[in-house]
This record gives structure tokens, sequence and C-alpha cells, in this order.
């Protein structure tokens, strides 16, 4: 059990529901025609009005406040002039940094009407994540997170990406320990309880390669197929887990 660990929950507590409040308020807004510039600032906006900081913007020299991940985009994608169109599938990865405590987490939106492959997709993502939620208690392994995600997502005919993964997190943006997204049940370090990490699959339709583009950050799928993710931060209970990016509206 890690000491002292009821202050770090209150606190992430706090910056986790800033930052599913800002995805709540992208959820109204996304429709064909808008732009990811559009997204950014309303993420910006609302933590900036709920007297938090928006961690991504600087983060090592990424220009935006938030990433928007589209189609074939992995994650890290930077917002920009793009406009969505009917079909487009965009993942949207906020944190907010509030009294010195960090809560990270995104959301795959659908754009319009999409096509039944994204819509297996998105669910299997999402599901996925929430499969992998559920088995964190004090004593698990890590890798039991990641075997729950790779096979329930690969029995669906889906690749797991294996280029990224979660990690810790709380008045650090990113730390120890990784949190692979595939692996082996009983391996990798055991969970105890206080810790605080993130639990964030990218699921690809085709195979999980992927390449970084030029500008340093976007991650893109090599053969250029679909990907969705979805984000909670999370803390470990003596008997199971709390989630600290819960939506009111969709969790």
């Amino acid at each position: 059990m890690i000491e002292n660990f009821k202050e770090a929950f209150e606190k992430t507590r706090i910056a986790g529901k800033v930052a599913a409040g800002a995805l709540d308020e992208v959820s109204k807004i996304i429709k064909p025609g808008v732009t990811t510039d559009k997204i950014d600032k309303i993420c910006y906006e609302f933590i900036n009005d709920n007297k938090a900081y928006s961690a991504p913007l600087f983060y090592r020299g990424f220009p935006k406040s938030c990433c928007t991940s589209t189609n074939h985009v992995v994650c890290h994608g930077i917002p920009s002039e793009k406009i969505l169109k009917e079909g487009d599938i965009v993942n949207v990865d906020v944190t907010a940094f509030k009294e010195g405590w960090h809560g990270d987490t995104s959301r795959t939106f659908k754009v319009g009407k999409v096509s039944i492959k994204a819509e297996k997709l998105i669910s299997a993502t999402y599901e996925s994540m929430m499969k992998a939620i559920s088995v964190v208690k004090d004593g698990v392994h890590l890798g039991d997170i990641g075997s729950t995600i790779q096979t329930y997502v690969e029995a669906q005919g889906f690749s797991v990406v294996q280029d990224f993964c979660g990690h810790g997190i709380g008045q650090s943006f990113h730390k120890e320990p990784n949190v692979l997204h595939y692996g082996e049940k009983g391996t990798g370090e055991k969970i105890k309880t206080g810790m605080i990490f993130t639990i964030e699959p990218m699921i690809n339709l085709g195979n999980h390669e992927t390449k970084i583009l030029n500008d340093g950050w976007t991650a893109v799928t090599k053969d250029k197929s679909l990907s969705a993710q979805f984000e909670h931060t999370i803390g470990v209970t003596k008997d199971g887990y709390e989630i600290f990016t819960q939506s009111s509206k969709i969790d």
C-alpha cells in the first residue's frame, strides 16, 4: 500500500472532473464542418474557466491544449484548421492540471453517421478499457490489464497498438509505471493500493504497426486503417478501483 494516498486521490478527483467536463463540452459541438482547432479552443477555455491548466500546452513543445486524432491517426494529433467530415472518427485527449495534480482522459467521437466497421471498432475499444479497469485491485499484475485488453480486441479481429501505453500520473504528467495494453496475465509489476495511472488502449482496425509523421508528434497506422482510443485516470483501492475521469454523461 502507498502511504498517505487519500490526499492524492482527492486532488486527482478534482483534476479528473475538470478533464471529463472538457470532453463533455466537446461532445456538444462534434459535427461535420467543425475544425479540430475549434475543439482545442473549447478544451482550453473550459479548463481555464475551471481554474486549471491544459497540461499538453507546451509540454515538450506540443503547441496545443489537447490532442485531436482523426481516423487513421492513433494519438497525439495536433489541432489545426482541419475540418471534420461526415463519417470521420476523432479522438480528443485532454489533461487538466489543477492544484498541483493531473487528470488525463480521452474519448473517440463519431462525426455524423459512421461506417459499421468504425462503430464496432469504437465499441470494442471502449469495452476493452472498461474490462481492463474492472480487473484492477490491490495485488493483481499490470500484465493482467494488458492481457484483458488484448484478448478481448483480438477475438474481434482488431489489433492493439504496442508503441504507446498508459502511465503513472499525479503531480507529474507522466511517470512510472508504464501500463501496457497487451501482455500475459501474472506478469509485470504488482499493483498496490494508492497507485494512480491511466489505462488508454489504442485499437486498430488493421495491424498494430504505427509511425510518427514529420511534425514529430502525430502517430498514424502504417496501413492507414482506422484507430480508436479511450482513456481514464484511475486509482487503486484495496478492493478495486476508482475512476477519476468519469463522465456523468456516458459512463
